[in-house]
């Protein structure tokens, strides 16, 4: 059962650092140092950033590092969607063998 938990905490943990990584995104836009500190978006992504190591560890307490490293990929599937639906970036067919192949992996990892 704590396999479990841990398997569905990573898929979250993911989600957040790619939610993460699209607020920093916003908070780049910024053209001066003050403008940066005072942006929400920094604030925003760095808590994402924190919660999401801190559910790392928790998961690297029951979980190999050598299956939960591996699995921590999958936060660039959610970064591919995020980026296409909110940022209207394009999905090539590379990004796309990408996603196969991170894919393939993690469920690789993951079969005992």
């Amino acid at each position: 059962m704590i396999k479990i938990i841990c398997y569905i905490t990573i898929i979250i943990m993911t989600i957040f650092g790619a939610f993460a990584g699209l607020f920093l995104k916003r908070a780049s836009s910024s053209k001066k140092l003050k403008e940066l500190i005072l942006n929400i978006n920094l604030y925003i992504g760095g808590i994402l950033y924190i919660i999401s190591a801190l559910m790392n560890i928790y998961v690297l307490k029951y979980l190999d590092y050598s299956i939960t490293l591996p699995l921590t990929s999958i936060t660039y599937i959610w970064t591919m969607i995020i980026s296409y639906i909110i940022l209207k970036e394009k999905i090539t067919y590379k990004k796309i063998f990408g996603i196969i192949c991170i894919c393939s992996g993690a469920i690789l990892i993951t079969i005992n």
